[in-house]
């Protein structure tokens, strides 16, 4: 397929650029349709010189209308580079002015509208024959279907060692549209047919039998793909900074698979310990934890898990909390229960709305530079600690090292587990910790006076749920009432502030007000977040919650003919398909959370209803089970109990 010119694909190719963070700041005197949007991203934009407008059918049809292309613009508030792009190119009048005179431009907080996102993501895929990332930047015909698009561009040719800026992008597209109409028509049909296609054929057809080979199959991929030193999965030995993240459902199928063993001493056994435990500890020595204020970073910029990507996710701490708790639970180590502690104590300083609803992140930069509030210098660490505190603290977080971060700064980490460091000193953990405790709680207190990360205050229901499972799974875990409560005060908030009289639950809620049609993902995850209150302090309520938004979810989202469940209900706005997710990636499909949430609440009940409900969403994925069954590591806990059913 050609999708455009060659000469123009090749015109617009950006040249690897060392892309190194850029902390202007512009005034302006602005103001465009975003001000009347909730969401904290859209907000960041609403006072650029780019005249953009929210993604609704009053934009798509002023496209229409004035027969323009749409340039969309996809980020996130958490997103550096989205950041750097605006700065670089959204405050730039002159960019802004060929923007506004020749384009629609429609901006969209992919956390808001992931129906949107996973759309267009997938059409970069397919233009691109290759990644995505953010912010994503599409172009468009009038009605919306994608001809040419790409992540991040510099401003001007040459601006980060880029041959090309974006100001020439936009030219050059518009001059390509405008002298060649009927052939970017073409195009945009084929990439919005292959675009269609793909996700379409994400949705496997049904077989009958769970099979055995499904487990024994992801336990060889991930074994396969398994970094034995550092842990984490698919990383690369000739090229360690390819990024690492933390990817929850793969913990969360090893810690299934050890509590089912029969023997934990087996080979079989110790392999899966293995890539759990030594995941588990790489993690929480690494940077990617933040050992001063608890929680998780979102990923690693290294195969050693030494150097984050800064911004502190919801979704991802709410998962680790189960994670950490349960690992903690099967091994009895003290360092695990730590982790989880410092999780749920980060979540309550810093994500807690005054409402008990929880707030979607952190940004990872703040004074326009990335992981400033986290980094350190060394002498700014000396100055602050007298010269016994120093030492023992430079030994084990590696300031005796040479910097770990630009060559400038630390970022704090340890270089063996902390109980190692303990025996060393002859001390137990505790006695290390405690004198560990008042140290970082003097570095602590330093960094808490430096200008902060934004914090976006979004609350969504799916990530609450998901916060709402690790605390009510910590508080179980570790007997800690205190977590399960604040479990209790977002479910709360959730069933009282962001479910319509109707039962209909809203995504997101900014500002006092819920707006927004749920998606599944926003259902299956509240539903599990319920089960896991339920779990915790047998409340029925909790259990008769859980049912009710079941029952909407499967009025709204239920595949008749094919079984399982769509992303977006059955009143969704039309868009370039609907679609199924079935893959576990990061975060949970929502198939994968209905199949383990039908199966709880069927044996709960003794509904044979909802039993074979999750069995039919199963199988409705059987062949991309039989394909690539580590495409779908939360759901395969849930093939097992039918595997031992029989």
């Amino acid at each position: 397929m050609k999708i455009l010119s060659i000469t123009l694909l090749c015109f617009l190719s950006l040249s690897s650029a060392v892309m190194a963070q850029d902390d202007k700041k512009q005034e302006s005197k602005f103001t465009n349709a975003l001000v009347n949007e909730s969401s904290p991203y859209l907000l960041m934009h609403a006072h650029n010189p780019v005249n953009w407008y929210p993604w609704n059918e009053d934009t798509l049809a002023l496209a229409r209308k004035e027969d323009k292309p749409i340039f969309l613009s996809i980020g996130y508030s958490s997103c550096h580079w989205c950041h750097v792009m605006e700065r670089e190119s959204f405050l730039d009048e002159e960019i802004a002015n060929f923007l506004n005179e020749h384009y629609i431009c429609i901006k969209v907080d992919r956390e808001e509208r992931p129906d949107v996102d996973e759309i267009y993501m997938q059409a970069l895929m397919e233009i691109k024959r290759g990644g995505g990332g953010w912010p994503l930047s599409m172009f468009m015909t009038p009605d919306a279907k994608p001809f040419f698009g790409g992540t991040y561009w510099p401003a001007r040719d040459g601006d980060r060692n880029a041959s090309v800026g974006f100001l020439t992008v936009i030219q050059k597209i518009e001059e390509h549209y405008r002298k060649n109409r009927q052939l970017v028509e073409k195009d945009a049909e084929t990439v919005t047919s292959r675009t269609r296609t793909s996700m379409l054929g994400l949705v496997s057809d049904s077989g009958t039998t769970f099979q055995r080979s499904w487990i024994k199959d992801c336990v060889s991929e991930l074994e396969s793909t398994f970094d034995p030193r550092f842990g984490g999965f698919r990383f690369s030995v000739s090229d360690p900074k390819v990024p690492k993240f933390p990817e929850p459902p793969n913990l969360f199928f090893l810690i299934d698979q050890l509590k089912r063993a029969e023997d934990r001493s087996s080979d079989r056994s110790k392999k899966l310990e293995k890539m759990l435990i030594t995941t588990c500890e790489g993690m929480m020595k690494g940077g990617i934890y933040d050992h001063l204020g608890g929680g998780f970073h979102r990923y690693s910029v290294d195969r050693y898990w030494r150097i984050p990507h800064f911004e502190k996710m919801l979704y991802d701490n709410g998962q680790l909390a189960t994670v950490y708790a349960e690992v903690y639970e099967l091994t009895g180590r003290e360092e695990f229960k730590n982790v989880v502690d410092g999780i749920c104590g980060f979540i309550e300083r810093e994500l807690v709305a005054d409402n008990g609803g929880i707030y979607s992140s952190l940004d990872a930069e703040s004074e326009g530079v990335e992981g400033k509030f986290y980094r350190w210098e060394l002498d700014e660490i000396k100055s602050a600690l007298d010269e016994v505190e120093y030492e023992l603290f430079a030994a084990i977080y590696g300031l005796n090292k040479p910097p770990n971060f630009e060559d400038k700064y630390y970022a704090p980490q340890l270089s063996k587990r902390m109980q190692e460091h303990a025996s060393e000193r002859s001390l137990s953990l505790s006695e290390l910790e405690n004198k560990l405790r008042p140290i970082r709680r003097t570095l602590f207190d330093i960094r808490e006076k430096r200008i902060r990360p934004l914090l976006d205050t979004k609350i969504l229901a799916a990530w609450n749920g998901l916060m709402i499972r690790g605390l009510a799974d910590a508080g179980r875990i570790l007997d800690n009432n205190k977590y399960t409560q604040m479990a209790a005060n977002a479910a709360e908030f959730v069933l009282n502030e962001m479910v319509n009289d109707e039962g209909r639950l809203f995504r997101t809620h900014t500002d006092g007000k819920s707006k927004l049609n749920a998606y599944v993902i926003d259902h299956a995850c509240m539903v599990n977040g319920l089960i896991g209150l339920h779990m915790a302090n047998g409340d029925q309520k909790w259990l008769d919650a859980a049912v009710r938004l079941q029952k909407k979810q499967d009025e709204l989202f239920w595949d008749s003919k094919n079984k399982g469940y769509f992303y977006t209900s059955k009143d969704h706005e039309v868009l370039i398909a609907r679609t199924k997710r079935t893959r576990d990636g990061v975060m949970p499909s929502g198939n994968s959370l209905a199949a383990e949430n039908l199966l709880y609440l069927g044996r709960q009940l003794k509904n044979e209803g909802y039993v074979e409900r999750s069995k039919s969403t199963i199988l409705s994925t059987s062949a991309m089970l039989t394909r690539i069954p580590y495409a779908a590591t939360r759901m395969l806990p849930s093939v097992e109990e039918f595997l031992n059913d029989k």
